[in-house]
C-alpha cells in the first residue's frame, strides 16, 4: 500500500495549525518532483506538445512563483535577481538546463519557504500586502495559500505534460 498524500500523514512538528496546510502542500510538491525526476528525459524536459508549456518551463516557474509569493508575504518588494529570472523562466538556456539543475532549485526555493512558515508570527497572518507593480491588495495569509495552490497546479501540470510526452 502506498503511502498516503503529505496532508494525511497528520500534523508537522513546529507549524502553527493555520500555516501547515501551506507546508503539507510544499512537500507535496517536493515528493512528486522527486517521482517526477525519476521519469523525465533530456528530450523531454523543454519539449511543448501541442504548443504546452514545457516541464522544464514548470519546474523553474514553480520555484520563481513560489520565491516571489513569499517575498510579498514578507512584506518586501521584488528584487533585480527576482525579475530577471522571471524573465528568463521558460527560456531553456543554450545549452539547455537539466534537470537536476532544476530539481537542487526548486527544493531550495522550497526550503526556504519552510523554514519561513516555522517562522511565521500567527498574530501577523492577516496584515495586509501588496503584490506586484499594480500593489494589489493581499494578505500574509493569501499569500501564502496562494503560494501553495500554485506550487501544487504547476507540479500537477508537469506531471501531465512528462505523462504526454511518455504516451501514457
Amino acid at each position: 500500500m502506498a503511502e498516503p498524500e503529505v496532508w494525511l500523514r497528520g500534523p508537522l512538528d513546529g507549524y502553527h495549525p493555520t500555516v501547515m496546510p501551506v507546508a503539507h502542500s510544499l512537500l507535496q510538491v517536493r515528493e512528486d518532483l522527486t517521482r517526477l525526476e525519476r521519469t523525465v528525459t533530456p528530450d523531454q524536459l523543454w519539449a511543448r506538445p501541442g504548443g504546452a508549456a514545457s516541464i522544464g518551463f514548470h519546474i523553474r516557474h514553480t520555484g520563481g512563483a513560489l520565491d516571489r509569493l513569499l517575498t510579498y508575504a514578507r512584506g518586501e518588494t521584488l528584487g533585480a535577481p527576482q525579475l530577471l529570472f522571471l524573465a528568463g523562466e521558460e527560456a531553456p538556456g543554450e545549452p539547455p538546463v537539466g534537470l537536476s539543475t532544476l530539481v537542487i532549485g526548486l527544493n531550495a526555493v522550497i526550503d526556504r519557504s519552510l523554514a519561513q512558515l516555522r517562522a511565521i508570527d500567527p498574530d501577523r497572518l492577516h496584515d495586509a500586502r501588496e503584490v506586484g507593480r499594480g500593489r494589489l491588495p493581499s494578505t500574509v495569509l493569501g499569500l501564502l495559500v496562494h503560494a501553495a495552490e500554485h506550487s501544487t497546479r504547476h507540479m500537477g501540470q508537469a506531471i501531465t505534460t512528462a505523462r504526454i510526452l511518455a504516451g501514457r
